[in-house]
């Protein structure tokens, strides 16, 4: 399988891109502990992105693994995982903010430290929305890619620091053209003293379609409605 594209995203880095469907976007560690946070967005039409609540609630789940497609709010399939070595990635802890990175590992700045400051997650979606023509008030909700975050019996949420090791990868199908935002920054639930952010390479490479038969359309029958949904919306722009 070719290789169309590649990148390392650099501990605390971020990135922007619009991506076509029927693509692969493969993330992968380079050491133990990585956290990617993305966005998702239709390229087609910004307006239309991830919604969080419909992916968990339709496919009746709290983290998200390979067959969980990731849902846009008008009910069609943005993107699907279609390989994943860890099994478990949080679609609920969101992504860490200035306030929260300066009271867990000490106030940092651009003008002091130039570009060893400590980013957070939502200073960098800022930025990248920007880049694309959109503001604060088109954040949306994010997966952190990676992470695993439980809840126990008394409805506490908990970070696993054990979960990610170097080399494991994950990867999504693209659906539809997608604008993808990303940020290399730590979970905020990662309790970890020092600010862990790790590289992680991403790939871009060609992708077989889905098809009736393909194990994400099968996974629960709300994915199969929101695959049908896409094939429709495709079919009436005349896209093959």
């Amino acid at each position: 399988m070719t290789t169309l594209w590649s990148t390392t995203l650099r501990a605390g880095g971020k990135w922007s891109g619009s991506i076509g469907r029927g693509k692969l976007i493969r993330f992968t560690a380079m050491n133990d502990g990585a956290n990617v946070s993305l966005q998702l967005y239709s390229a087609r039409d910004l307006t239309e992105r991830y919604n969080m609540p419909d992916t968990l609630k339709a496919q009746h789940t709290a983290h998200l693994t390979r067959g969980n497609v990731l849902m846009s709010d008008n009910g069609r399939a943005l993107a699907s995982i279609v390989a994943d070595s860890l099994g478990w990635h949080d679609p609920i802890a969101g992504y860490s903010t200035r306030e929260g990175t300066d009271a867990k590992y000490g106030k940092t700045t651009y003008q002091e430290l130039r570009n060893a400051w400590l980013r957070s997650g939502e200073e960098n979606f800022a930025v990248e929305l920007a880049r694309n023509g959109l503001g604060p008030r088109d954040m949306a909700p994010i997966v952190n890619l990676f992470s695993k975050v439980v809840c126990d019996e008394a409805g506490d949420l908990h970070f696993d620091a054990n979960h990610c090791r170097s080399g494991d990868s994950v990867t999504l199908r693209t659906e539809m053209d997608v604008l993808l935002l990303l940020s290399n920054t730590p979970n905020p639930f990662d309790p970890a003293a020092e600010y862990s952010s790790v590289p992680v390479k991403i790939e871009v490479l060609d992708a077989e379609p889905a098809d009736g038969g393909d194990y994400c359309v099968n996974y629960r029958p709300e994915n199969r409605r929101a695959f049908e949904n896409t094939w429709e919306y495709h079919a009436l722009l005349g896209l093959k």
